[in-house]
């Protein structure tokens, strides 16, 4: 009589999960990938250090092995101390997060000053972001221009998309807008979301190009899937007013609470007046008193309370 297995007991699914890991361990072993890694390791190790640093970029995003944070910034300090000055700005990125080392503002600029001066472009633009921001160093908008314009000018597209911002603005340089079009065309078609969030402004507003709500729209949709987080309030700003978009409170919502999830002071301040008139939530002042003092906490100053007349 043949004995039947219990179906928790059916071995079946087991063996079939074990071919399975079986087949995924030998097509990874025969991967062209695999074989790519193996070949800048062994490169690295024979004294090509421009393969340590893209080696180090692989294991930095787990592409064709594991991701391995603090191997490769091991690896981008070597690179950097033989002269690779990308690996000195990734290294700078790294010790700015503080991914696989402990987190250093200090040692990231010092490091994003040596990538830019041995032609990093990266560097560069994140150096500018510091100079203009005065993050560790005495704020200079004007350096910040020149370095977003090397970088942009050597092809780095966050270079330009900087650049942009600021002929938008006028800081640093002349105000002109067209200009500032053009760099973040070039940024947002090159997919960075800093260019997409800055040209959907000039679309919203018609500076330098044809005022146009839909795009708009577009653009802060996909600066914000590129996590641009102004973009993401910008977008719900418009699903708000029903601009470019059909009016929707209800995602408005959503994407403010996000945004105020993030620590983003505007988009607590505007949740918290959502709340106020019962848009797309239900209305609750209390709930809307406690946005409202998020907002103030995360720099915010509009939403922090006045201080009564004497």
């Amino acid at each position: 009589m043949r004995t039947r297995i219990p179906p928790h007991e059916n071995p079946r699914p087991y063996v079939v999960s074990l071919l399975l890991t079986v087949a995924v361990i030998a097509f990874s072993g025969c991967h062209p990938g695999n074989a790519e890694a193996k070949a800048l390791r062994r490169s690295c190790e024979e004294g090509d250090f421009a393969a340590c640093n893209q080696l180090a970029v692989k294991l930095q995003k787990g592409e064709y092995t594991l991701r391995d944070d603090t191997r490769a910034a091991a690896l981008f300090e070597k690179a950097c101390a033989r002269g690779v000055g990308d690996g000195c700005a990734s290294l700078g990125v790294v010790y700015q997060r503080g991914t696989g080392v402990k987190r250093d503002s200090a040692r990231a600029l010092s490091l994003f000053r040596q990538g830019c001066d041995r032609g990093a472009m990266d560097g560069c633009a994140r150096l500018g972001v510091l100079y203009r921001r005065g993050a560790g160093v005495t704020q200079d908008v004007a350096r910040a221009a020149a370095l977003f314009r090397q970088a942009c000018d050597g092809g780095n597209m966050s270079g330009c998309a900087n650049l942009g911002t600021l002929y938008a603005a006028g800081e640093g340089v002349t105000q002109d807008v067209t200009q500032a079009a053009d760099l973040f065309q070039r940024s947002c078609t090159a997919k960075v979301a800093v260019g997409c969030l800055g040209l959907g402004r000039l679309h919203a507003t018609g500076s330098g190009v044809v005022q146009n709500d839909s795009s708009a729209a577009a653009l802060f949709e996909q600066a914000c899937d590129g996590r641009e987080i102004d973009a993401c309030v910008a977008r719900a700003a418009l699903y708000e007013a029903g601009r470019g978009v059909p009016q929707d409170y209800q995602h408005a919502a959503e994407l403010y609470r996000e945004a105020c999830e993030d620590r983003h002071g505007e988009a607590c301040a505007r949740l918290a007046g959502m709340y106020d008139r019962g848009a797309g939530v239900w209305r609750q002042p209390v709930r809307a008193t406690e946005f409202r003092k998020r907002a103030c906490e995360y720099g915010y100053t509009d939403a922090c309370e006045k201080p009564k007349a004497a």
